[in-house]
């Protein structure tokens, strides 16, 4: 059965701003590509971390909300740990989207 979820992600885009866009799309991409249906992609622009890990200050925040089965969740985690650009992710499972009733 397939489930929503919201995916945060922080992107190291040192030496990169000028294709953030594309960096995004790819990404996007890699979502479709696995199964997941992509509902809304949120821009959240750059921001400074709390603490500087490998040497970066900011990272440009993602939000990715998409449907997936269950089991895909792990999948794509494991498949963004490898990729370079994304530094942080974080998934969390979202309520059922609401059904909108005809209004009388």
């Amino acid at each position: 059965m397939k489930k929503r979820y919201e995916c945060l992600m922080a992107l190291d885009t040192r030496g990169q701003e000028d294709s953030v866009k594309d960096i995004v799309e790819r990404l996007e991409g890699e979502f479709n590509k696995e199964g997941a249906q992509v509902e809304q992609v949120q821009k959240m622009d750059k921001r400074s971390l709390s603490y500087t890990p490998r040497h970066l200050d900011s990272a440009y925040y993602v939000n990715f909300v998409f449907t997936a089965d269950s089991g895909l969740v792990s999948k794509l985690q494991n498949k963004f740990k490898l990729d370079p650009v994304v530094f942080l992710q974080h998934y969390q499972k979202l309520p059922a989207k609401a059904q909108k009733t005809p209004a009388e």
